[in-house]
C-alpha cells in the first residue's frame, strides 16, 4: 500500500494544494535532470530515493524523533555548528532556500531586489510548503550579510522560534573572539533548550558524527580528480545537498558505499563522460535543493563539473574539527577554529578564498572556472570582480554568471556557457 503523508503535512499546517504542486514540479524537474543522465553509479539510487521522499520519510523520522524527546534545529548556513547541536542530543536540518515560492506574498514583506535565497526562505514559510521549517523546534539564523540580518526582523515575526547568531566580518583576533563568544552562547542555548548538559564526551560525539560526514565527502572529492570523471557534477552536488538534512550516520554510510563503487570505476578508467571532456570548477554562491539550473546547463553543453567552491561544496566541508581528549573549553576552541577558517564572502579582506579557488582549479585539473552569483547577493557579486581579475591575471579562464532561481534565462545562460566551453576545449 502506498504511503500517504497528507495527515502528517496537515498536522504541520502545510497547504496541501501548494505542496502537491511543488512536489509534482520537483519530481518532473528531477526526472528530467538527474534520471536522464547516463551511466550513473548504482549508489546514486539511494539519493534518488531520498529525493523521492524529500518531504515524506525524512520528515516523518524527524517527527518520530520529536515524540521521543529529540529536538529539531533548522539552519540556513554552514556557520551554525552542527557539532554543538548533535552534542545536545538534537537533530539539525538545512532549511528550504533553493526555489522561488509565494513570490507575491514575499514581496509584501521584502524589497523586490532582495537576493533569491532570502526570498526563498520567506516564500516556503509564507506559502506553507516546507515541512522542515514547520517541524523545527528552533530555527537558527546568522547575520552573514546585511540582507539576512535585516530580514530576520520580519522572519522572527513569522516563526516565533528564531534564534539569531552574530558572526564576525573580519579575520582578526577580535573577530575570532566574537565567534567564540557566540558559539559559547549557542552552547548555553542548546543546553537550556534541550535540557541536556553538553560535556566533553557529548562534544566528542557531536564532533565525531559531523566529521564522519565530512570525511566521506572528502573521499568523494578526491576521486573526482580522475579523468575521465567517474561521477557527474550534478550527482556530486546532490550528495552535497543531501548532506544537510539526511540522517548523518545513514548519509555517511551511503557516501562511503558510493565511493567504493566510484573508486572501482577510477581503477578501471571508466567515467560518466569521455576522457578529455572540459573540466569546470564551480565557484560562488551556495546551491540548495532544487537549484540545479546552471550545473544542468553545463553538463548538457559538453563539460563536466569536477568541484564546487561553495558552501554547498568544498567551502562548507573542507576542514575537520579536531577532537582529542580535551576539556569542554578546549573542544569548543577546536570548533571555533574550524569554522573561523571558512572563507565566506562576508569577510573583508578575503584573500584565503582567492587562494582556495586557485588551489582547487589546479588540484581538480580544471580547464576553467564558472563564478556563480545570485542576483542581488552583494557579497558574492562584489567579490566576483576580484576573483575574475585574479584568475585572468594567472591565465585561468573564468566566466562570471548572475542569475536567480527562475528558468526564464536558461537559453541566455546556455549560449554563454557553451561559448565558454568552446573557448576552453
Amino acid at each position: 500500500m502506498e504511503q500517504t503523508y497528507e495527515p502528517m503535512w496537515e498536522s504541520l499546517g502545510l497547504d496541501l494544494q501548494a505542496q502537491d504542486v511543488l512536489l509534482q514540479t520537483l519530481g518532473k524537474f528531477y526526472t528530467g535532470i538527474f534520471l536522464a543522465q547516463r551511466n550513473r553509479p548504482e549508489g546514486m539510487k539511494y539519493f534518488d530515493f531520498v529525493m523521492s521522499e524529500v518531504h515524506g520519510l525524512r520528515v516523518k523520522e524527524l517527527l518520530d524523533g520529536k515524540e521521543q524527546g529529540h529536538k529539531v534545529v533548522g539552519a540556513f548556513c554552514v556557520f551554525v555548528p552542527e557539532e554543538i547541536v548533535r552534542a545536545s542530543g538534537a537533530t539539525m536540518v538545512g532549511l528550504c532556500t533553493g526555489a522561488e515560492f509565494a513570490t507575491d506574498e514575499v514581496e509584501r514583506l521584502l524589497p523586490r531586489n532582495t537576493c533569491a535565497l532570502i526570498k526563498s526562505a520567506f516564500g516556503f514559510k509564507l506559502g506553507k510548503a516546507c515541512p522542515y521549517i514547520e517541524a523545527c523546534d528552533l530555527v537558527v539564523g546568522e547575520n552573514t550579510c546585511d540582507g539576512k540580518k535585516k530580514s530576520y526582523d520580519e522572519l522572527g515575526k513569522l516563526l516565533g522560534n528564531l534564534y539569531v547568531m552574530d558572526l564576525p566580518q573580519m579575520k582578526t583576533e577580535q573577530g575570532r573572539a566574537l565567534l567564540k563568544s557566540e558559539y559559547h552562547r549557542f552552547k548555553d542555548k542548546m543546553e537550556s533548550f534541550t535540557g541536556n548538559e553538553i560535556d566533553a564526551d557529548a562534544l566528542k560525539r557531536g564532533i565525531a558524527i559531523t566529521n564522519r560526514k565530512r570525511t566521506a565527502v572528502h573521499r568523494l572529492n578526491a576521486l573526482r580528480l580522475a579523468d575521465p570523471a567517474p561521477i557527474s557534477g550534478l550527482d556530486a552536488l546532490l550528495i552535497n545537498q543531501v548532506f544537510f538534512y539526511d540522517d548523518p550516520e545513514r548519509f555517511s554510510g551511503s557516501v562511503e558505499k558510493i565511493c567504493d563503487e566510484v573508486d572501482m570505476r577510477v581503477g578501471k578508467g571508466e567515467g560518466v563522460f569521455p576522457a578529455g571532456t572540459p573540466r569546470i570548477l564551480m565557484s560562488g554562491c551556495p546551491m540548495a535543493v532544487p537549484n540545479w539550473k546552471v550545473p544542468w546547463i553545463v553538463e548538457t553543453s559538453g563539460a563536466v563539473i569536477v568541484g564546487e567552491e561553495s558552501c554547498v561544496g568544498e567551502r562548507g566541508t573542507r576542514n575537520l574539527t579536531a577532537d582529542g581528549n580535551g576539556s569542554v573549553d578546549a573542544l569548543m576552541d577546536n570548533i571555533v577554529n574550524r569554522y573561523f577558517d571558512i572563507d565566506c564572502a562576508i569577510f573583508t579582506p578575503n584573500e584565503d578564498r582567492l587562494k582556495h579557488i586557485v588551489e582547487m582549479y589546479e588540484q581538480y585539473h580544471a580547464n576553467g572556472v564558472i563564478h556563480y552569483s545570485l542576483q542581488f547577493c552583494q557579497p558574492y557579486q562584489i567579490e566576483s570582480m576580484s576573483v575574475e581579475a585574479e584568475l585572468e591575471k594567472r591565465g585561468i579562464p573564468v566566466l562570471r554568471l548572475e542569475t536567480d532561481y527562475s528558468m526564464e534565462d536558461v537559453e541566455q545562460l546556455r549560449t554563454r556557457i557553451q561559448a565558454f566551453i568552446e573557448r576552453i576545449s
